[in-house]
This record gives structure tokens, sequence and C-alpha cells, in this order.
């Protein structure tokens, strides 16, 4: 079996996430079909990581096994891109791995960006690729409400109820913020989040942005380990899987 990687951009807008469900469309499901009607054979496509419904990826990673190889990769490319642009996925690149690599269990970093439009108009031409947030929020609270964040911490607050993982406690390695003309985007950096753990974060920065909690209460609710205290989760649309560092 030869082992093959795809770099993937998606707007997810119309599907119902990553993973494969039995209702719905969703990315792994169209991308997997697709492979096997170009191959001429049954494949499975592993992903990195899931994303929800409504959430974008700059470049998701993912890996198949094939027992043919793809002579012309550049062709190959084209071809299934043919298929699957017109849905809102491009495969934006394809190269050869050895059995040793996985794209979930290789993956050393993972860098989400989250997307606040703060402006009282609707965004247009980027409709559904951020948080749409009218009232003015005050970026230096934001920023000292991610610092308590970065670390190793248990983030039950930040955990949905449906969330499998064996340990609430994770490792975010660092937070940028970056403002400019009412955009502002927030970028995560860590080895695995908690579902859900990305977008109630924000939603927790938000309130604090807004004043609607001071740096104490904050504190508090991120510490407290209960779900039941957190802020409302952001929406889905303004969150983007940027990149996967192998």
């Amino acid at each position: 079996m030869i082992r093959y990687q795809l770099l993937i951009e998606y707007v997810g807008t119309n599907f119902r996430g990553w993973q494969i469900q039995k209702k719905g469309p969703t990315i792994q499901g169209l991308i997997q079909k697709k492979l096997k009607k170009l191959l001429k054979e049954k494949i499975i496509l592993n992903g990195s990581g899931r994303t929800d419904t409504g959430v974008h990826a700059i470049e998701q990673s993912a890996h198949f096994d094939c027992q043919n190889e793809i002579i012309d990769l550049t062709k190959f490319l084209k071809s299934i891109n043919h298929f699957l642009n017109d849905q809102g996925i491009a495969i934006k690149k394809i190269k050869k791995r050895n059995n040793k690599f996985h794209s979930r269990f290789s993956a050393k970093q993972r860098i989400y960006k989250y997307v606040i439009f703060n402006q009282i108009s609707t965004p247009i031409i980027e409709k559904k690729r951020g948080w749409h947030v009218r009232k003015p929020l005050d970026l230096d609270l934001i920023k000292k409400g991610a610092k308590k964040l970065i670390g190793t911490n248990d983030y039950s607050t930040f955990r949905s109820s449906s969330c499998h993982a064996k340990s609430p406690i994770k490792t975010i390695k660092s937070i940028k913020i970056r403002s400019s003309k009412k955009k502002i985007e927030i970028e995560f950096n860590s080895k695995s989040y908690l579902q859900q753990q990305v977008r109630s974060m924000v939603g927790c920065l938000k309130y604090l942005g807004e004043k609607k909690w001071d740096l104490k209460i904050f504190d508090k609710v991120f510490k407290s380990k209960k779900r039941i205290l957190c802020a409302p989760p952001a929406p889905p649309e303004g969150l983007f899987l940027k990149r996967i560092i192998y």
C-alpha cells in the first residue's frame, strides 16, 4: 500500500463538519467518495482532526492508502479538484509519505484562527467568514485575558458536554491577537484541543472585551472548571483550521 498526504482548503458552511455522519454532507465523506471514483478502489481518508459544522479550513491535513501508485500527481490534483471545487473544497497539495506518517497522530501542533468583525455594518463580501460583533471590544482586555489561557491547564470550563477526550488537561503554546480595520484575528497554537474549546474561549474573551466581565470574573470562570459558567461559544463561521505542524 502507498500512503499519500493531502492538504485541503474548504468552506464549512454547507457541511456537517469534517467527519462522516449518517445524515448530511461532510468534507471527509465527499473527498473519500471522489478518491474512490478516481482511483477505482475503496479509500479510507484519515484527517488530522475533526472540524465542527460550519467551521472552515485554510489547510486541513489528511492521508489515505491505495494499492497503485499515482504516477502524475499534478494531473491527479487537477482531476480531483474538478469534482470538488464547486462544493467549496480544494485539494491544495498531494505528496507521497512513508507508512509511519499519520495525519492525526504525527501532528505536533494544530493552529486555529478565529475572526471577529467588530463593526456596526454587517460584513457582505466576508459573510459567514467571521463573527459579527457590533459592540466595541476592548482589545487590551482581550489580550490580558488571552495571556491567562496560555500554558498547561484544566480547560473543563471550555469543554463541550459531548467531548470524548480522556482528559481536560491541554497545553496552549501561544495565543496571538491581531487587529486591522475592525477585523480581529485570534490565533491559537496547541497540540490538541477539547471539543468546542476554541469557540468557548473566544466566547469568554468576547464577554471580557465587551466589559460584561472584568479580569477577575474571567479568571474565576476559567478556574471554576464548570461548563455552566462559560459564556456562549462563538459561532462556527468565524473559526478556521489554519495549519497542522508535523
